[in-house]
């Protein structure tokens, strides 16, 4: 009966949402993200030292002055993080094509530093486009951006002495301010971006 309850809830929850969305489109007035999670943007993210992929120093200066989609990864990822971030090269692209300025940049975050050397980043993020930045460096100082944005990784051993590693699939969105706006959960689809990130991006 609990779980029964829990979702009519959760329906009855997706029903004003949807009401809510279509009213204001009706009105004329601004709609509302389909997609994202819009969080208050609250305290700034904390402080770390780390390398960007052209070698050099980079702290939390890196995210102020330009919206981010920050996604954490690596470059061993079979698929999630090379979809997800095609995925985002495309969102790219059609927002160019609609206009949208400024554009949001691309950032990967590398959860397997040990491997993920601020060259390979390099060429790895040169595949998804212009512009985009690829940051790595000591594990103990990735793990203070992933520990106060909730972002989950662990090493994964694998039968043959490799290991991978297992990860968040968030997309986060970092404000001019660099401060953390909202969140676009998996599955990822290049429309609800390109719907949702101009929304988000005029907000106050």
């Amino acid at each position: 009966m609990r779980t029964r309850n829990l979702l009519v809830a959760f329906l009855l929850g997706a029903a004003i949402a949807a009401g809510l969305t279509l009213a204001l489109r009706m009105s004329g007035e601004q709609a509302a993200p389909l997609r994202a999670t819009v969080v208050p943007a609250g305290d700034a993210l904390p402080a770390f030292n780390l390398l960007g992929h052209d070698d050099t120093a980079v702290d939390g200066a890196v995210f102020e002055g330009q919206w981010d989609l920050v996604f954490f990864g690596f470059t061993h990822c079979p698929d999630i993080c090379p979809t997800t971030l095609h995925t985002l090269a495309q969102v790219r692209k059609q927002l160019a094509e609609q206009g949208q300025n400024p554009l949001p940049r691309i950032v990967l975050v590398s959860v397997d530093p040990e491997r993920d050397t601020p060259e390979i980043m390099s060429k790895y993020m040169s595949a998804f486009g212009d512009g985009n930045l690829g940051i790595t460096g000591d594990l103990e100082e990735v793990s203070k951006l992933t520990d106060a944005l909730g972002i989950y990784f662990a090493r994964a051993p694998a039968a043959d002495g490799d290991y991978s590693i297992d990860h968040s699939t968030v997309v986060l969105v970092i404000n001019p301010q660099g401060r953390f706006r909202a969140l676009f959960s998996a599955p990822h689809r290049v429309e609800d971006f390109v719907h949702d990130l101009p929304l988000i991006m005029g907000m106050p």
